[in-house]
């Protein structure tokens, strides 16, 4: 079994997005649930390589899959509250990429929770593992930092 990480700062990360948090995301103890964070993540990803043209949701001929995902909770966030949603890449394989996001209530310096995300990209139509594509590889770069 693992040590469980610190909170990174904010330092630690290369992409800031704010992220407004909805009275849907707190569960009945007042505070953002668990599962939501995953969609944050996701969100922050997504978004960060649509704005790049690194993604086209419909037409992209390679797209990544959530293969891994974890996440490491360190303080309650709720509605209403504008989150920022901190990117890094710490891993690029041939076809592999390890997102780490951090989630940061406004204001402070060390990350509330932190998580990852492991993404295989394929081939949209075989859905076989597919190399990064360049401009992919020119997005990740503004993202890539060491461990």
């Amino acid at each position: 079994m693992s040590s469980r990480p610190a909170p990174l700062p904010r330092t630690a990360f290369r992409h800031f997005r704010a992220i407004p948090t909805r009275w849907m995301d707190n569960d009945v103890y007042g505070h953002v649930n668990n599962v939501t964070y995953y969609s944050y993540f996701d969100t922050i990803v997504n978004a960060f390589l649509i704005e790049q043209g690194a993604l086209d949701i419909v037409q992209s001929p390679v797209i990544g899959l959530v293969v891994e995902t974890q996440c490491n909770y360190f303080r309650p966030l709720s509605f209403p509250e504008t989150l920022d949603g901190g990117l890094r890449v710490t891993r690029q394989g041939t076809s592999s990429v390890r997102y780490e996001i951090g989630i940061f209530r406004a204001g402070e310096e060390s990350a509330s929770a932190q998580g990852h995300f492991v993404h295989v990209y394929v081939e949209r139509a075989s859905g076989r593992p597919a190399p990064l594509p360049e401009a992919l590889r020119r997005a990740l770069a503004q993202l890539a930092t060491a461990n």
